[in-house]
């Protein structure tokens, strides 16, 4: 999908690349598969601020997305290809055999018309649902399970893909768009083929207005605040970060301090991701 341009006639328009939507066949989404969604600010039941930067942004529905894929062994019908303003990718409406709607992510090559499938039985497609024990080493996947059953978790944004690389025992072992090689049980399932949207990491938002229709409050830098308020504030003129590592606001390490605390899934990590691919 290429990039489109804008005609530099005001300041935010200037770099500002945007979306030309070619690949959109349907406006409206369909009605059946929309719940909507309350803007809770960022904050928790308590009314408390618990992600920073929230806030406004245009109205949203949320599509009802089938991640888990269950629908074996009945084919479906590309219907239409959809904009999703709460993920990155594009979603596919599918009609079923037997009458029923969903919607899935949208894999590179996938267009109207095309016929899906899921399950042990599926064809080596773009867009099929198999599990990874008859998926073919070296094939490219997404929408990745972790648990059997619980549906896709990983690599589901934009552009996103993984490759199976091997096979051994009851797990398989496949390289995540970070560079981690991690082992996955086989009975999961998987989507062959690489999410669509490739160019979504070439636009330029331009603005900061654009920023806020989606949600995103402005960010202060911590050097520009008091001592007060910040570990990073306070001296004459610009100061560096200093001796010390970087601070969030409540002077915990941050940029680079390793947070990972989970040693239950260790034991499922083959090769740490990339330093590069970070």
């Amino acid at each position: 999908m290429p990039v489109k341009k804008y005609k530099p006639v005001t300041p935010g328009t200037r770099g500002m690349t945007g979306y030309t939507f070619e690949e959109i066949t349907k406006v409206s989404p369909e009605r059946s598969l929309i719940v909507s969604k309350r803007n809770r600010g960022g904050r928790n039941a308590q009314g408390r601020v618990t992600v920073r930067h929230r806030g406004g942004g245009e109205h949203r529905f949320i599509r009802i997305v089938d991640f888990k894929r269950d629908k074996h062994g009945i084919p479906a019908r590309v219907a239409a290809i959809e904009y999703d303003p709460n993920r990155t990718s594009r979603l596919a409406l599918v009609y079923y055999a037997d009458g029923e709607k969903r919607y899935i992510l949208s894999p590179i090559d996938l267009s109207v018309g095309d016929t899906i499938m899921s399950g042990p039985a599926a064809e080596i497609r773009p867009g099929n649902s198999l599990p990874i024990s008859n998926i073919p080493v070296g094939t490219m996947i997404h929408n990745i399970e972790v648990r059997r059953g619980k549906g896709g978790q990983l690599v589901r944004s934009a552009g996103g893909s993984a490759q199976l690389l091997a096979k051994e025992g009851d797990f398989a072992q496949i390289r995540m768009p970070s560079g981690e090689v991690r082992k996955i049980h086989q009975v999961c399932y998987a989507t062959i083929g690489q999410v669509g949207n490739l160019d979504h990491g070439n636009i330029k938002l331009g603005k900061a207005g654009r920023k806020r229709h989606k949600g995103i409050r402005p960010t202060v830098r911590g050097s520009a605040m008091s001592p007060r308020d910040h570990p990073h504030g306070g001296g004459e003129g610009r100061q560096p970060i200093g001796i010390s590592s970087p601070k969030s606001p409540w002077g915990r390490p941050t940029l680079g301090k390793k947070t990972r605390r989970n040693k239950r899934t260790d034991q499922y990590i083959v090769r740490r991701r990339s330093k590069s691919n970070r």
